[in-house]
């Protein structure tokens, strides 16, 4: 090819290029022309290898002048999508924070917070009384008293958070909400029928799964002839009431507070037992522990165990509204306060 040819052949990609790019509609399209016309001037470039001296001058000055005319423009225009990009993307985030603005929005509760209410509602239909207590601990209450003496090695899976206060790990953030079942049966006399909603803490690491702040709900009854059939019974309607047609399921395991104890499961509503990928293929969700009142807990509140029964279960708030709605991250659902998300819910 001559060096007029390669020269119009420069020009003309440089002209056709710049009414593209002018005319590009967003930045996808703008970096295909960018390509297009890279790929043209390139074949320029390979050309002038077989030009004499004075035609290689020649061509490679048009095609510097082309490939400035082409960057000076696209540039510019690219500019001017990002702009517009910015514009819509802050327009779509905006909140409008004015007492009266315009197109305000009414607020509503938290997801965790609606199935709170939700499970005060059931317990109050069963005749339970909703209890809360204090979030800052003593050892005696949140351990001790539960039957976890100093030394016990279930202590070690509590992740314990403690408070500079009093004598050396003494007081502390509570790890679950049962100290409350010490405090119940220590000032009011039995029976008991009481759930007690609340938050605690525990020294773990923030991921998908786990928080340092969380939410349980523990249940106590405590009467005469209280019964493993009557826990079972009041589970059973429990879970019906929350998720509809389910199954309960309880598997021996210990915790030092009750005697017998079992880990409490749900058949998976989602899949009915089948299998899937919010039971982890299994057809059971773990929620919780659960049992009958160790008597020593109770010979600790000053109660006789021949005298009195009782069972006792909780499990963790937080984990309903994820399992209901298959959120994948507790922090998702917690900590990042994004309106857009929780405005689902």
């Amino acid at each position: 090819m001559s060096a007029s040819e390669l020269v119009a052949r420069a020009e003309s990609a440089a002209h056709a290029a710049t009414a593209a790019l002018v005319a590009a509609a967003d930045l996808d399209e703008l970096r295909r022309i960018e390509r297009q016309v890279d790929d043209e001037l390139a074949a320029v470039k390979k050309g002038i290898k077989d030009l004499e001296g004075a035609d290689r001058s020649a061509v490679g000055k048009a095609l510097g002048v082309a490939q400035t005319q082409v960057r000076t423009v696209a540039d510019d225009r690219r500019s001017e999508l990002e702009r517009v990009a910015a514009t819509a993307r802050l327009a779509g985030e905006r909140l409008d924070l004015t007492a009266q603005g315009h197109g305000s929005r009414r607020g509503h509760l938290h997801p965790v917070t609606q199935v709170w209410r939700e499970l005060e509602d059931i317990f109050c239909g069963l005749g339970y009384e909703v209890h809360g207590g204090p979030e800052v601990e003593d050892d005696w209450h949140n351990f001790e008293a539960l039957n976890f003496p100093p030394g016990h090695p279930a202590r070690a899976m509590q992740d314990t958070l403690y408070v500079d206060l009093g004598a050396p790990e003494q007081v502390l953030l509570r790890t679950h909400t049962s100290p409350m079942q010490i405090r119940l049966m220590e000032t009011q006399a039995p029976p008991i029928y009481a759930i007690i909603p609340g938050r605690t803490f525990r020294r773990d690491t923030p991921d998908a799964r786990h928080s340092p702040v969380f939410h349980q709900i523990e249940c106590l009854v405590i009467d005469r002839g209280i019964t493993m059939g009557d826990l079972m019974g009041t589970i059973d309607v429990f879970f019906r009431a929350l998720f509809g047609d389910v199954e309960a399921r309880f598997l021996p395991s210990f915790f030092p507070f009750t005697e017998p104890s079992a880990e409490l499961s749900v058949s998976c509503p989602f899949c009915a037992k089948s299998g899937c990928r919010t039971c982890s293929q299994t057809g059971w969700i773990e929620l919780g522990g659960c049992g009958m009142v160790d008597p020593n807990v109770l010979q600790a509140c000053n109660l006789d165990p021949e005298e009195w029964s009782g069972f006792a279960f909780g499990f963790g708030i937080d984990r309903i509204p994820l399992l209901r709605n298959e959120i994948d991250s507790l922090q998702t659902l917690l900590w990042d306060n994004d309106v857009r998300f929780l405005r689902q819910f």
